[in-house]
């Protein structure tokens, strides 16, 4: 049978990998390439939605995702989803990214969506179609069209579009007459209409027809109607251009027992131009395009087929079957020619195919037909059917040759022409072809077409052809050797084009490494500039410079190109690294000698800091560069050389200087500034001021006013400390100041530092000052004034006699030092005139008054004011320090003290009153009183015994704190001021207020007696707070605690209290009696029976007063208490009495646990005539249950009630009142807890009965639970059967049943239940564990009915605790534990083993090591059956291990057929064991085949072995051993001893020695075997010398035997010359035509390298240029070079 021309593979099976076959359809299942597959899946009802997405392309990769959505469809290449949920919404993910691209909202549901390109999704709603372009943001879904109304009523099964995006198809399919019918709406963008088709499935594709300049669209579709089946291919906008494509209507044959079959996908092989058509049954059918013809049909899937797609090669489909199969469908490329050749009628359909894909098969019928053609004359189309031919196989050389040789015909294109316009038209050409056409357009330059076809990717690139067009078009021959990959030459053509910064990253991608010196000298000859920057991209390379940069600083040296050599350098060197040195030295010696500025450019960007410091200093202090001279010496003598002349220099930068002395050390500084100094004063002196303000810290101030005092310059330390002063804080540099300002006469400067200085020595500076007797004494009333000094000032100015300074002092300078000043002048005995004179010039504002007065009265003379101070009063002044003056003068003097102390308002009265207290305590009394002087006023009355001064006082202040600390219990005066308090003062005050707070204080103070007498004195007494309810309180509540007994007195005296505080009050100190007598005055019963009852805790006084006033309300609050003390009847009574049934709940929690039930009875029926409570119903229901009044209950329950039932029903369930329990579930229906009853009562029948009415586990478990300890086998089968379908009841059931022994009547519960349809996992597997403890016999046909509704971990442990090993091995088999249950037929193969089955379960096991378990088993057990046990381990097994098993056990002959199956691995271990046994068996012609076929042995010891082997044969393989392992002497030596003369000379011949070859060939001579002899010189011609063969043949005599070797010999000689005189000539042809090519090629011509070729520029140096010769040789002047510097 022919092999079909198709490839059918399954890709994955999803159920295999974990996905639901119920989530396998239409609905959930998508397609949309060949990459992924798309599953939304809900494993069941409680589990969550996942979207499973397959990796085609790599199977291993499942992806899950929680999410739920109603459709899902993944990109065709990408991690990206669409997600559509409810129908509308929208939304795309990139799974890789994380993150939400797009989303949108449609107004319509979505009924159908797919992607049609790479970026959009095709939306069918309910009324139109749209397209979604998910990758702009924030883009809606565009209408497109609107659909069909006559498709409403179809089912969307697929969207397709055309390349171009101008023609739809919407395909549907609808239930109608008993068949599926389909249907298309075409559509067409441009003209804006569709037409309705009857169509199943559909698809667009292009074809190009033969001889059409463009292709051509076609429109497939595929329908089944009532009548018949059709595949249609008809054309959609037919180009201008084009023929016509014909229609084809085809019938697709359907097989008359698929009467319901229709086409679902039609999907078009662009690559091959093949329809393939699948219908719903899984039939597959192959259509040509072109013609329509049937290729191949036939079923590809037993089950439905409900998606598909083309893969993405286009060369065939993909589908999903509703089994999970994933299958692939593509064309054998193969076989379809062969088997489309079978049927003669389709060869011109083979010839296409193979043409039109470029597919193996046709070559012969191609060939055949081309000879025809050409040989007919048919010239044309003898160049199509070559153009044509599959894989190219006619385009050869000798075709060319063909067409080339033939006659050009007159106005006609020529044939070879024509061929190569067919070839362009067909694609792109070979290199042959390319080559052949090239020649004649270059030869006419006509390089316009080349680039035309270039572009067009017509052309084979080669550098044959680069090197054709280059001299024409060097961009065109540049961009042919990329495509060709012609490094060197793409080099050349981008240097000649003046390209450089292309070289490198071409030559880093192409992996080719340039001559890039030679470049760069080329370069630098012919640009400079462009030099520079090609320089510097090879040194700047990423991976590394790619030159020398030594070598390059020759190049543009030997050159003179000072500023290209400068640039280069420059960023070749900006990283600054120490192996660079070198080069820094040079780049600065070069331009320091040549160019200083760009030198000293080049050193102010510090750009370089490791080249020779002393070499460059050197030539810097040269070059007048002697910043950077300073900079770069580590010489103290050479930097103190070079520094004292710095200054003087016409560019000196004195900042410069400045910041290089904080290099220098301190010493060195120090040594530095000195030499300066020394020098030349003069020119120094301003750098040297400069440089100790800046580094005076660091030098040192001291150090420094040493230094310039050395030099007697105060100028210099003048304007030195005058930069420091301000920031410095030692008192010497403010003092040297003072003292160089002083010599210098900048007496500002002195008054201002004076005034402004903190850190100078002031009395250094005054002793200074008083000696430099200045004609100004400002600075020194300065420092005397600031640092308190003014004595000594006054006393210094009062013996000079500098009375105006005095007075220009206290007038203009600081007047506030006048009290100062004032007593300084007293202290020196001052006329009292002259002070009154200058207190009367001084304006009294700024005086401090008090300082003033206390400077005149300590020293006795306060009167000496008074003046002063009247004319200050008079002046307006107002200080207080004036008027406590005056009162202190008007106190002294005894003028009216008592009118100013109680008049004047201004004075201090603590200070004054202190003056007054040992004067006259009265006026210090008023002074206090007046200030509110509390403590002070206290005090001077305490100890001069004013207590009724005081007492009035502490009522009129009424202040609290003072009251405080007057009643303080360490106040030895506080008896004295209470009794003036109560005899005087209160009696006195009329303000309530102030009262009031006397009376707080008192209480506050905790002087309840004090405050009784208080109080008595005000409340009882008439007074006007006689009447005052707070005052009487106050007194209550004053007596509750201090003094109890007069409470009651009180009680009746008083009247105007608050009943409620005082009761209160009463009750919290135990007055119960006091606040019950309080409660009786005012006629508040309730609140005096709580107080019998609360606090009297009497409640028979409480019972007999309630008799008394006969109180609804007292007789509730009684009977409340009789039920807290538990007299239940007489509460009940109370409350009857009372009426009040609100406490209810409580009476009936209490008399239900006191048993009083006939007494609630009674109170529950008083309390239904106000009350409707369920809980009064309930319990009165329930009395009547415990009181066994059954009657009366089932009257109560057929009335009209609220009582809770159901709650009184469970208590007298739960007290065992069960006849009760069943009146009250039966009046409510409650079967579930009737029938718990019904148990109780023994009515087992009705508790089912009311059991199957509830319906509930819980209720079902109970009466089986009863039923079964009652052994009602039959009433708890029908129990048992409603628990066992609850997983969660089985377990205890099965427990209860065999804890009791009833394991038949559980066997046959569980077996009875297996029938339910709520049948579970569980029972199965209980079922099975039952059978397997108690009827084992039954358990295999259980396993084999049910194992896969069973719980077989589980089972397994049964099994094992049973010993029911066949049992056990056919749960782990069907459980996939292959492992387990090979394990478990190797422990007990007795009564399990089973040769297929065990085979079956061995080749599954993980464990590879239960194989050798499997195999040592085998051995023991099953020896003949090893080899196949062997045989289907293979695949896995370690076969040296097996081959170390068996030596180990001497058992190899045992496996000798699977050792010769697994040889083909070439394991050593397995060679080596075959070997020995064929040995053993002397089979030499499997071991020559061993041998020879299988190498991986230990080849030495083999041969060694069979070299002394009786038999030739086997010395024979030893020698080809030898042979094959070049022992080329050991071999022949063997061949030799065996006569074997064949295998010498062939091993001779292989050995490919001459020394070889020429002994063997002595021997044959030597032993006259001239046979061999003749043999040697045909097999060894080319190893044999040929004066070897000569001489032999003279001394021996064969020259006629040697003649035919001579004669050939000549001829090969002959024509060997003649080759090599041809190859002579064509090289020199070539050497000429290379000249002549590197002529036209600047950078690769004959130029000499660097290293060889002599200077160029001045000087002439070789190797390594110095700077020398760039001083104006090549006429760069010493300037600026223009490069940034």
């Amino acid at each position: 049978m022919a092999p079909l021309p198709i490839k059918l593979g399954e890709i994955v099976q999803l159920t295999s990998i974990g996905i639901d076959s119920q989530a396998i359809g239409f609905n959930s299942c998508t397609l949309e390439s060949d990459r992924y597959v798309c599953v939304r899946e809900k494993k069941n009802e409680a589990a969550s939605p996942e979207v499973v997405i397959v990796d085609l392309q790599n199977l291993s990769n499942v992806m899950r995702r929680g999410i739920k959505a109603d459709s899902a469809i993944m990109h065709w290449s990408r991690p990206v989803i669409a997600l559509r949920a409810q129908s509308r919404t929208l939304q795309i993910f990139d799974l890789e990214k994380k993150a939400k691209l797009n989303s949108a909202t449609t107004n319509e549901d979505v009924v159908y969506w797919k992607w049609i390109s790479e970026s959009t999704i095709g939306l069918v709603t309910e009324t139109g179609v749209h397209h979604w372009d998910v990758f702009e943001a924030n883009k809606a879904p565009v209408e497109v069209f609107k659909r069909n109304a006559a498709m409403n009523a179809c089912q969307i099964i697929n969207y397709r579009i055309d390349a171009d995006s101008k023609w739809m198809a919407v395909v549907g399919i609808s239930q109608q007459q008993g068949r599926v019918v389909g249907s298309i709406q075409l559509y067409s963008k441009e003209r804006g209409v569709s037409q309705a088709i009857e169509g199943h499935a559909a698809s667009f594709a292009t074809y190009q027809m033969d001889g059409a300049p463009q292709v051509s669209k076609l429109f497939v579709f595929a329908v089944r109607t009532a009548a018949a089946a059709k595949l249609h291919i008809v054309e959609i906008d037919k180009p201008d251009a084009n023929p016509a494509f014909p229609k084809k209507a085809v019938d697709v044959y359907f097989p008359a027992e698929a009467v319901n079959d229709f086409p679902v996908a039609v999907q078009v092989s662009q690559k091959y131009g093949i329809v393939y058509l699948i219908t719903k049954y899984g039939f597959i059918h192959l259509y040509d395009i072109e013609t329509g013809t049937c290729i191949f049909m036939n079923r590809m899937s037993s089950e439905t087929i409900f998606v598909s797609c083309t893969d993405s090669e286009s060369t065939g489909v993909v589908g999903i079957n509703r089994k999970g199969q994933t299958l692939s469908v593509k064309v054998d490329e193969t076989t379809i020619i062969p088997y489309l050749l079978q049927n003669p009628a389709n060869t011109e359909l083979a010839i296409k195919i193979a043409s039109r894909g470029d597919l193996p098969g046709a070559e012969q019928l191609y060939g055949r037909q081309f000879e025809q053609l050409f040989n007919a004359g048919n010239y044309v189309e003898a160049a199509r059917v070559a153009a044509n031919s599959p894989q190219g196989f006619l385009r050869t050389s000798e075709t060319i040759e063909k067409f080339k040789r033939l006659p050009q015909q007159p106005g006609q294109m020529s044939y070879i022409l024509q061929y190569f316009g067919l070839l362009l038209d067909k694609g792109s050409l070979n290199m042959t072809e390319t080559l052949e056409l090239a020649q004649p357009v270059v030869a006419q330059k006509r390089t316009e077409l080349l680039e035309k076809w270039a572009k067009e990717d017509k052309l084979y690139s080669s550098e044959q052809l680069g090197d054709m067009v280059r001299p024409l078009d060097l961009a065109l021959a540049l961009r042919i050797y990329l495509k060709a990959n012609v490094p060197h030459k793409v080099v050349a053509s981008l240097a000649q084009a003046n390209r450089f910064n292309e070289i490198i990253p071409y030559a880093t991608k192409a992996g080719y490494t340039p001559d890039y010196m030679q470049l760069l000298q080329h370069v630098a000859r012919a640009n400079p500039d462009k030099a520079v920057e090609f320089a510097t991209m090879l040194a700047n390379n990423e991976g590394g410079p790619l030159i020398d940069l030594e070598r390059a600083v020759d190049v543009f040296q030997s050159q003179s190109l000072l500023p290209q050599v400068t640039a280069f350098l420059i960023d070749a060197l900006k990283e600054n690294r120490p192996e660079q040195a070198h080069l820094q030295t040079r780049l600065l010696e070069m331009n320091l000698l040549n160019a200083p500025q760009v030198a000293d450019a080049i050193l102010s960007n510090q750009m370089f800091t490791h080249f020779d410091k002393a070499q460059i200093a050197k030539l810097c202090e040269q070059a007048g560069l002697f910043r950077w001279a300073l900079d770069l010496y580590e010489d103290p003598a050479a930097v103190k050389r070079v520094v004292i002349n710095v200054p003087g220099t016409a560019d000196f930068d004195p900042e410069w200087l400045t910041t290089f002395f904080g290099k220098l050390s301190v010493e060195q500084s120090l040594d530095c500034l000195d030499a300066m100094m020394k020098h030349n004063i003069r020119q120094n002196l301003q750098s040297v001021v400069q440089i100790a303000t800046k580094y005076s810290d660091l030098l040192g101030p001291q150090n420094l006013v040493d230094l310039f005092e050395k030099y007697k310059t105060s100028e210099g330390l003048y304007y030195y400390l005058g930069s420091i002063v301000n920031l410095s804080e030692d008192s010497e540099v403010h003092f040297k100041y003072i003292e160089a300002a002083t010599k210098m006469g900048q007496f500002q400067e002195v008054e201002r530092i004076c005034r402004e200085s903190n850190h100078y020595n002031a009395e250094k500076v005054k002793n200074f000052l008083k000696e430099a007797k200045l004609q100004d004494q400002l600075p020194l009333i300065i420092v005397c004034d600031r640092f308190n000094l003014v004595h000594d000032l006054i006393l210094f100015l009062y013996q000079n006699q500098q009375f105006q300074s005095i007075e220009a002092y206290v007038q203009r300078i600081n007047p506030s030092r006048t009290p100062a000043v004032i007593g300084g002048l007293l202290d020196v005995d001052c006329d009292e005139n002259i002070i009154k004179n200058l207190l009367a010039s001084v304006q009294p504002g700024p005086i401090p008054i008090d300082q003033l007065v206390s400077e005149v009265e300590s020293r006795n003379r306060l009167k000496l004011l008074l003046p002063f101070l009247e004319s200050a009063l008079a002046a307006g002044n107002h200080d207080q320090a004036i008027y406590n003056a005056l009162a202190k003068i008007y106190i002294d003097s005894n003028n009216n003290p008592e009118k100013f102390l109680k008049e004047n308002d201004q004075y201090d009265t603590l200070s004054v009153g202190k003056y007054c207290e040992k004067r006259d305590p009265n006026l210090a009394y008023i002074a206090y009183s007046k200030g509110q002087n509390d403590l002070e006023l206290v005090n001077v009355t305490n100890e001069n015994s004013m207590y009724r001064a005081q007492a009035r006082y502490l009522l009129e202040r009424a202040d609290r704190e003072l009251w405080q600390f007057v009643l303080s219990e360490n106040n030895i005066h506080r008896r004295s001021v209470i009794d003036q308090v109560i005899s005087t003062a209160v009696p006195e005050c009329t303000d309530p207020t102030k009262v009031s707070e006397a009376v707080a204080c008192f209480l506050k103070a905790d002087l309840p007696a004090e405050l009784i007498e208080l109080l008595e004195k005000i409340v009882l007494e008439p007074s006007p707070f006689s009447d005052n309810q707070s005052l009487q309180n106050l007194l209550l509540f004053t007596a509750t605690t201090a003094d109890k007994a007069r409470v009651m007195d009180y009680i009746h005296k008083l009247d105007a209290f608050d009943p409620q505080e005082i009761s209160a009050a009463c009750i919290n100190v135990g007055l119960y009696e006091e606040a019950f007598e309080i409660f009786k005055k005012i006629n508040d019963s309730a609140s005096a029976v709580n107080v019998l009852v609360e606090h009297v805790v009497s409640i028979d006084r409480a019972q007999a007063y309630a008799e008394e006033v006969d109180s609804p309300e007292v007789w509730s609050r009684v009977a409340k208490a009789q039920l807290d003390g538990l007299r239940v009847s007489d509460s009940i009574d109370s409350y009857i009495k009372a009426q009040d049934p609100k406490n209810y709940e409580e009476v009936i929690e209490t008399a239900t646990h006191a048993g009083k039930n006939e007494e609630l009875v009674k109170y529950l029926l008083m309390s239904r005539k106000t009350l409707r409570e369920p809980a009064i119903d309930t319990a009165l229901a329930f009395c009547y249950a415990r009181l066994d009044n059954l009657p009366e209950l089932e009257d109560f329950l057929r009335g009209t009630n609220v009582a809770n039932i159901e709650e009184s029903g469970d208590k007298a369930y739960g007290e065992g009142l069960f006849e009760a329990a069943k009146i009250f579930f039966s009046s409510i229906s409650n079967w579930a807890k009737l029938a718990t009853t019904l148990v109780h009562l023994g009515d087992y029948q009705a508790a089912v009965e009311a059991a199957r009415k509830a319906n509930n586990i819980k209720v079902w478990r109970e009466v089986h639970e009863a039923c079964v300890e009652k052994k009602e086998f039959r009433l708890a089968l029908i129990c048992g059967l409603n628990l066992i379908i609850d997983a969660d009841q089985l377990q205890q059931l099965v427990k209860q049943y065999e804890r009791n022994g009833y394991f038949d009547e559980l066997i046959n519960l569980l077996e009875q239940g297996l029938g339910l349809e709520r049948a579970h996992m569980a029972m199965f597997t209980e079922l099975g564990i039952a059978l397997s403890r108690y009827t084992p016999d039954r358990l295999m046909e259980h396993l084999k009915l049910f194992w896969s509704r069973m719980n077989l971990p589980k089972m397994i442990r049964a099994c094992e605790e049973a010993n029911l090993w066949p049992e056990l091995i056919f749960c782990y088999y069907h459980y996939d534990e292959f492992d387990n249950a090979a394990l478990a037929v190797i422990e007990r193969p007795e009564n399990s083993w089973e040769h297929q089955q065990f085979k079956e379960i061995v080749v599954k096991v993980a464990n590879l090591e239960i194989y050798y378990k499997a195999i040592n088993f085998y051995l023991e057990q099953h020896p003949s059956l090893i080899t196949d046990l062997l045989q289907a381990l293979t695949p896995r097994i370690d076969v040296n291990r097996v081959v170390r098993m068996f030596q180990k056990s001497d058992n190899l002959p045992l496996i000798k057929p699977f050792l010769l199956n697994v040889q083909s691995q070439n394991k050593r271990a397995v060679n080596d064991a075959i070997n020995d046994l064929l040995i053993e068996e002397e089979d030499y012609k499997t071991l020559r085949d061993s041998v020879e076929h299988y190498d991986n042995y230990d080849p030495v010891d083999l041969a060694a072995r069979l070299e002394k082997h009786d038999l030739v044969f086997f010395r024979q393989i030893a020698a080809n051993i030898y042979r094959k392992n070049k022992r080329w002497e050991k071999s022949i030596a063997l061949s030799k001893q065996d006569k074997l003369w064949k295998d010498a000379v062939e091993t001779a011949a292989i050995s490919g020695k001459s020394e070889v070859v020429e002994e063997l060939l002595r021997y044959f001579v030597d032993t006259g075997n001239r046979e061999c002899y003749v043999g040697m010189l045909y097999a060894c011609h080319d190893l044999i010398r040929p004066d070897v063969v000569l001489e032999l043949s003279w001394r021996h005599g064969l020259t006629d035997f040697t003649m035919p070797y001579l004669i050939n010999l000549l001829a090969q000689q002959t024509k060997e010359l003649a080759v090599l005189k041809a190859d002579n000539e064509e090289r020199k042809a070539k050497e000429k035509e290379q000249e002549t090519v590197e002529d036209n090629t600047p950078i690769l011509g004959g130029n000499r390298l660097m290293i060889t070729a002599g200077p160029t520029g001045a000087g002439g140096s070789v190797g390594r240029a110095s700077p020398a010769p760039f001083a104006g040789a090549n006429g760069f002047a010493p300037q600026p070079t223009g490069f940034g510097f």
